[in-house]
């Protein structure tokens, strides 16, 4: 019997995914082995492009990526068509110099792209030599590499500058202004001009003091104190006037904007803006007129007030204070000026009294600093508390801030709201809120979770039972990681945790661009000439980003000091408190230090088998019930410090084994091969910043 022919059955078509060829924004992130990975806002899985098709685009850009492919497992292929922002434009690396031209070899490992220098832009470099260079063209047709040029070259005697400038610049920080906005800067005039003086409220024959930290060199705020006829005071809030000296869409409002924030290190402040500006033009130096932007009120000893006004101001410090010597005054109640800031200080603590009947939650905060040496290494550590003169200026910049955010609230064009980017704060979030009052409730702190004010309520009570008991800290540093975080948007939702229904950042515009935008704002509202700038979400959520980004830095240059510090202690005990808890062990932070390290959970091996309990914060021992919780006190020996990977590694020491031992000489030498254990893990950072230079003050 003859077989059949087979019939020839058409192949299916693979059918086109509805998703390519669109186009998507993203953020760029470059695996180690060169391949990219965009994280697009909403799209469940990150789409994978392959080196050749990154384009120019490097780790951390901003691109818009066209989808061309998407598998039958879902994961996503596509391309960058185009690099919006390039957050990176200097890096540091080794160079190797031609006789013709030369190339900087990144540090940073996906970077994948070596940098093109012309011989004479390298600044005397070598072959060899750490340098820092500049991108200043992308698509350089010739070498079809990125074109930069030197900045500086570095010297191999301070690791530790090196280590600084490294984390500024791989979070986008450039650790030089253009020359563009140098020149502008130096352009501006020393004195004041007449015409522009005569626009202004002259308050330059009212007392006007300054009250900063004692090694700061900018002085953004004052002020003015006078008795008023009826009985009442009148406190004027006045504010560097940064926007009368830059103008928008300047080389230096570019820069200023691009940063968004000054960033502070314990060694070194990175500005957002020139010296000359910073700590000469808009610096309120004593016995200078200077140009400020002012809100003024009128109110009783209470702290209630009467009326206001906010406008553009002159003004002359007669006297600049250190917190330390206000503190004196108002401890003492003597000493020059001492009737003035007891006075202030009487109306801030009635103020700071009314915030938290209404709602504000009462966190405390330490100031963790390091002594450094010449060299920038740390030598000691100090903890400061904020006291009752950080409390006097907090109080009036934050009634400040929240004036001004209400005035422009009030303001609408076509019945629209003013475009402005109000600080919010959004509420609790709910799960972690159950967690924490779940752990809290084992130390005996109760939690009433029906709404946001008794959630605030039950903060605040939690707050005032815990202080000066050994689960302080940990409570203060787990309720601080329930709440959200705050950031600037058009949407003006209110701060929770100051319990403001409008706020916003106008007090520090020498290091926030933020503040800058709201002068700027409000001018027009005083104009009325309001501009509805529909850029204005975009930009708030830039500096959100900067902000985030300068924070990240800066804890990881206190990372850095704390390993640097720990590296001459290796080997000595030290009481700690148990900071954090997972499956790889515990973390517990050096009390005298306030440095943070892990035990891991193999070098407790020889006490029992441990397991982790998420619901009681615990590593729980499965044979003797020995527990480790957060909050408890523990004694702890540093074993090793790794500065290239963050790492304070530590061992536990077991007093109570450690009793034992002198009964039992089998077990002194049992123990004798556990020294010096330690598990590779990154510590984790003092929660609190560390400022040696111009420190910001707290107006969240």
């Amino acid at each position: 019997m003859r077989k059949k022919k087979d019939q020839h059955i058409p192949r299916k078509t693979p059918q086109k995914s509805p998703m390519e060829g669109k186009t998507a924004v993203g953020k760029l992130d470059v695996s180690l082995h060169g391949t990219g990975f965009v994280i697009v806002e909403g799209h469940q899985q990150d789409i994978m492009v392959r080196p050749e098709r990154l384009m120019d685009g490097i780790d951390g850009d901003k691109v818009r990526v066209k989808i061309v492919k998407v598998a039958s497992n879902g994961r996503t292929e596509g391309e960058i068509v185009e690099v919006l922002e390039h957050v990176q434009t200097e890096f540091i690396g080794k160079l190797k110099v031609s006789e013709n031209f030369a190339f900087l070899i990144p540090d940073k490992k996906n970077m994948r792209l070596d940098i093109y220098i012309p011989i004479n832009k390298l600044k005397g470099g070598k072959t060899d030599d750490r340098a820092i260079v500049r991108i200043v063209e992308w698509h350089n047709a010739a070498s079809k590499n990125p074109e930069g040029i030197v900045t500086e070259i570095l010297s191999a005697e301070r690791e530790n500058d090196i280590a600084m400038k490294e984390i500024l610049i791989e979070k986008g920080f450039s650790l030089h202004f253009s020359k563009e906005a140098l020149k502008e800067s130096e352009k501006l005039p020393q004195t004041l001009p007449e015409e522009e003086i005569a626009k202004r409220k002259d308050c330059r024959d009212i007392l006007t003091l300054t009250i900063d930290p004692a090694d700061a060199r900018d002085f953004d705020d004052a002020l003015s104190l006078r008795k008023l006829k009826n009985g009442n005071y009148e406190v004027g809030v006045h504010i560097a006037d940064v926007s009368y000296y830059v103008k928008p869409n300047s080389e230096l409002d570019k820069e200023a904007y691009q940063r968004a924030t000054s960033v502070y290190f314990p060694d070194r402040v990175t500005p957002m803006l020139p010296e000359h500006i910073s700590n000469n033009l808009c610096s309120l130096r004593p016995d200078e007129d200077k140009f400020t932007f002012s809100a003024i009120f009128q109110l009783d000893k209470k702290g209630t007030v009467k009326q206001y006004w906010i406008g553009r101001t002159v003004i002359r410090s007669k006297k600049r204070l250190a917190y330390e010597d206000a503190q004196k005054i108002i401890e003492t109640k003597e000493g020059e000026l001492s009737e003035e800031i007891l006075l202030l200080h009487e109306i801030a603590q009635n103020l700071r009294a009314e915030r938290f009947k209404k709602g504000a939650i009462n966190f405390s905060s330490q100031e963790v600093r390091f002594q450094l040496d010449e060299t920038g290494k740390p030598i000691g550590v100090i903890i400061k508390e904020s006291k009752e003169a950080n409390q006097l200026i907090e109080e009036f910049m934050l009634l400040a801030n929240r004036t001004v955010a209400t005035f422009v609230s009030k303001k609408e064009i076509n019945r629209q709201t003013v475009p402005f980017p109000y600080r919010v704060h959004d509420l609790p979030n709910e799960e972690k809120l159950k967690v924490f009052a779940a752990f809290a409730s084992r130390f005996g702190y109760k939690f009433n979770l029906n709404n946001p004010d008794q959630i605030a309520h039950s903060f605040n009570e939690m707050l005032r039972l815990v202080e000066g008991k050994p689960e302080q800290h940990v409570l203060e540093q787990l309720g601080i990681r329930t709440m959200s975080k705050a950031v600037y948007s058009t949407e003006n939702i209110g701060h929770y945790g100051l319990g403001f229904e409008n706020y916003c950042h106008f007090t520090s515009p020498i290091r926030r661009y933020p503040d800058v935008m709201v002068h700027r704002i409000v001018q027009e509202c005083l104009d009325d000439k309001i501009k509805m700038d529909k850029t204005m979400e975009q930009k708030a959520r830039h500096c959100s980003d900067q902000e985030r980004k300068a924070m990240e830095a800066e804890r990881t240059a206190n990372k850095y000091k704390q390993v640097e510090y720990m590296q001459d202690f290796v080997g000595e005990d030290f009481d700690a408190v148990i900071s954090g808890i997972s499956t790889i062990g515990f973390w517990a932070e050096i009390i005298s230090t306030k440095c943070e390290g892990l035990v891991s959970i193999a070098d407790l091996a020889d006490l029992d088998e441990f397991s982790f309990s998420e619901s009681d914060y615990a590593l729980i021992g499965a044979h003797h019930g020995k527990k480790f919780r957060m909050g408890d006190k523990v004694r702890v020996k540093v074993a090793a410090t790794n500065l290239d990977k963050l790492q304070i590694d530590l061992d536990f020491v077991d007093t109570e084994e450690e009793k034992a031992t002198k009964k039992s000489p089998s077990k002194v030498k049992a123990q004798a091969g556990k020294k010096g254990k330690g598990a590779s893990v990154s510590a984790k950072s003092v929660t609190a910043k560390k400022k040696t230079v111009s420190p910001k003050k707290k107006d969240a």
